[in-house]
């Protein structure tokens, strides 16, 4: 059984639609960041970097419990571990830099985009310009790589797709306006592609009856940015 640790933020709902799927028995288990339940203890014992997501495998290797933390990583783990959209053994070196190149760069810079536009105490025109223009180069080094291609590796869907839809799928949040990708056509048909798929609309659902904290209060803005604020004694 996989227990997974889950926010309805882009990182998790990549590991909620890899276990869509699959059908891969999990136990979803919410963790509202805004009220700071990734920072308690019980947490930190499955991620000491307190975010999300998280899973433990209650039958990990050689049957012992094993925690993994970061998206990548639990994709990763979980592919091999089921033998699924892992592509052929000859689309692993693209597999893996493309998943690289996801968590390096197109979700650290579109996480920084959609802060310094949307949840910084001042608009910072440098900070806002630097991360939306880098994610914007990433979506267009992506458009590039996908001409041609119905997938991000080799000829099957892969975790790579899955990785990039989860950031993709909040683009109007990165980069703002009605059709976000419009300039990226290639990248928008296959997100239109991959968005379409039945495991997705499963994947959204996964935690929507559970009423997670929606306002951004200043209890809030100390669990999600606990480096703005002078540690505690």
């Amino acid at each position: 059984m996989i227990r997974f640790y889950f926010h309805p933020t882009p990182n998790p709902l990549k590991v909620a639609l890899f276990l869509a799927e699959t059908g891969l028995p999990f136990e979803l288990l919410p963790v509202d960041t805004r009220k700071g339940e990734q920072h308690l203890p019980a947490f930190r014992a499955i991620n000491p970097n307190g975010k999300l997501p998280a899973i433990v495998d209650t039958d990990g290797p050689g049957g012992a419990e094993a925690r993994v933390f970061d998206s990548t990583a639990i994709l990763l783990y979980l592919a091999e571990k089921t033998g699924q959209l892992l592509g052929t053994p000859a689309d692993r070196p693209e597999l893996l830099s493309w998943l690289m190149f996801i968590a390096t760069g197109i979700g650290p810079y579109s996480g920084q985009a959609v802060h310094f536009q949307r949840a910084a105490p001042e608009p910072l025109p440098y900070a806002i310009n630097r991360y939306r223009r880098e994610a914007e180069r990433h979506y267009a080094v992506l458009d590039a790589h996908l001409a041609g291609r119905e997938f991000i590796v080799g000829a099957d869907y892969t975790i790579a797709d899955i990785s990039a839809w989860g950031w993709i799928d909040r683009a109007n949040f990165v980069l703002g306006g009605d059709a976000p990708l419009a300039p990226f056509p290639e990248l928008q048909r296959w997100f239109r592609a991959i968005d379409a798929r039945p495991a997705v609309t499963r994947a959204r659902a996964i935690g929507a009856d559970h009423a997670f904290k929606t306002e951004i209060d200043e209890d809030a803005r100390r669990a999600l940015y606990p480096s703005n604020y002078p540690a505690q004694a």
